[in-house]
């Protein structure tokens, strides 16, 4: 009896401590995380067989395209003008200090030479290593590294169909018979071996973005924990983002990931701000899509990381290369004029963050702080005509200059014009050109006393 007692308890010992996810002080994830809430800025990277069709990366589910059909695009792939070295450049010249690329996207096809399929580039007519390639070359222009892993696989045999897939007959009796020779736990082995592989034999991962959970499969299919722990214990400083359906466990995630919107405020999660990353597309696609024409002007971009920054958060924007392995000259005309604005203003973007509450911002305007340096940053969305007032800080200004090229803006606080005050006496008045600055959208560095 003493011995099976004592076997039940080191079983419940045993079974806590399978259980137990990594954990650790607020303190040490924050400087874990500091690279990243320093640099704001990322590159998203979409890319894979669906840039044949070039009709969204959900081309399969949305034809409905049977495995025997999308095989062409396999036997055909060949991106004969992929230039890595080309891409980190133009991702460095836009600002961007980290890249996400799809290693695998919902499709199945493996950017990687993986062991564990067949279904890959390098058996493809292009043959080579792209993901290593890549990955090499972005780190060659200082840009740190991460990896997009879609947890759904249109292609592996023993992922069992549900409403997301390509193939899923709506027919209960039918997905009975088809789900029955497929098996989950198979999968999910499958999808360690992968994670295992791309963790161990690419050097440093600093992000891993897993796509994603929903109704009928979360962490029970995926094997959320033991993928977790197994992420965790490969590459311990790894960021990884929220989509593992481990939202309530600590150290099941590190960031929220608001996909195609803009939060109204600081995301909080039991009323604790939380890191966040707002997940963006120049158009309307993720994948290259040749067609989808609602391109997003460069002044909509850069107020969309303004605006990200001045709630603390992070943008990473997304990019789809041809299935020749280009970037769009859409994507490539935005990256250029973004990387002209950051040149000179990216002062008000790294390191940069929601100002305090006490600082209140005109209308459109948005207002990031360097928590560090003590300097507000003020982005003039609306060019004013002359003058702008900035409530409340009188006497909280030593110097303020235009960000892009330095030059001083003089202000001053109570005006009369003859019996009327113009300016209540706690504000400061900035006395800007006439003619607006040659950028995009003008920024006011406030250097505060």
């Amino acid at each position: 009896m003493r011995k099976l007692t004592t076997f039940l308890l080191l079983a419940v010992v045993a079974a806590s401590t399978f259980a137990q996810l990594p954990v650790e002080t607020k303190e040490h994830k924050e400087q874990r995380m500091k690279w990243w809430t320093d640099a704001r800025f990322g590159m998203f990277i979409h890319w894979g067989l669906y840039s044949m069709p070039a009709r969204h990366e959900w081309v399969r589910k949305n034809e409905g395209i049977t495995d025997e059909n999308y095989q062409k695009y396999f036997d055909l792939y060949n991106p004969d003008l992929f230039q890595p070295a080309e891409w980190a450049r133009m991702a460095k010249q836009a600002g961007m200090k980290y890249f996400v690329i799809t290693a695998k996207h919902h499709e199945g096809f493996c950017n990687w030479d993986s062991k564990y399929t067949d279904f890959k580039i390098t058996n493809t007519p292009f043959k080579r290593d792209a993901l290593k390639e890549l990955i090499e070359a972005m780190r060659a222009e200082g840009i740190k590294v991460g990896l997009y892993y879609s947890l759904i696989d249109w292609h592996n045999p023993d992922f069992t169909l549900d409403p997301m897939h390509p193939l899923y007959p709506y027919n209960k009796q039918k997905l009975d018979s088809i789900n029955k020779n497929r098996d989950m736990a198979k999968y999910r082995q499958y999808m360690k071996n992968q994670l295992t592989e791309l963790l161990s034999n690419y050097g440093e991962i600093s992000i891993l973005w897993l796509d994603f959970s929903y109704k009928e499969k979360g962490r029970k299919e995926w094997g959320s924990e033991d993928l977790i722990r197994t992420i965790r214990k490969l590459q311990p400083n790894i960021l990884v983002n929220d989509r593992l359906d481990l939202k309530d466990l600590e150290g099941g995630w590190d960031f929220t990931t608001p996909e195609q919107y803009v939060p109204s405020k600081w995301p909080e999660i039991n009323g604790q701000r939380v890191a966040w990353e707002s997940c963006q597309t120049f158009s309307g696609s993720w994948g290259y899509n040749r067609d989808e024409n609602t391109w997003k002007s460069p002044q909509q971009l850069i107020t969309m990381l303004i605006e990200n920054v001045s709630k603390g958060g992070n943008l990473i924007l997304n990019v789809g290369p041809t299935s020749r392995g280009c970037f769009d000259y859409r994507a490539q005309e935005r990256l250029k004029t973004m990387g002209e604005w950051m040149k000179y203003n990216d002062r008000s973007i790294y390191g940069c963050t929601q100002a305090p509450d006490t600082f209140k911002c005109p209308a459109n305007c948005l207002y990031t702080y360097n928590p560090v340096s003590r300097r507000l940053y003020l982005h003039l969305l609306q060019y004013p005509l002359g003058e702008i007032t900035l409530e409340g800080m009188a006497g909280k200004v030593k110097y303020a200059q235009i960000l892009h090229d330095g030059s001083e803006i003089r202000f001053h606080g109570k005006v009369k014009y003859g019996l009327q005050e113009t300016v209540q006496k706690e504000d400061l008045q900035l006395a800007l050109p006439v003619l607006k600055p040659n950028t995009e959208i003008p920024v006011i560095e406030l250097i505060l006393k």
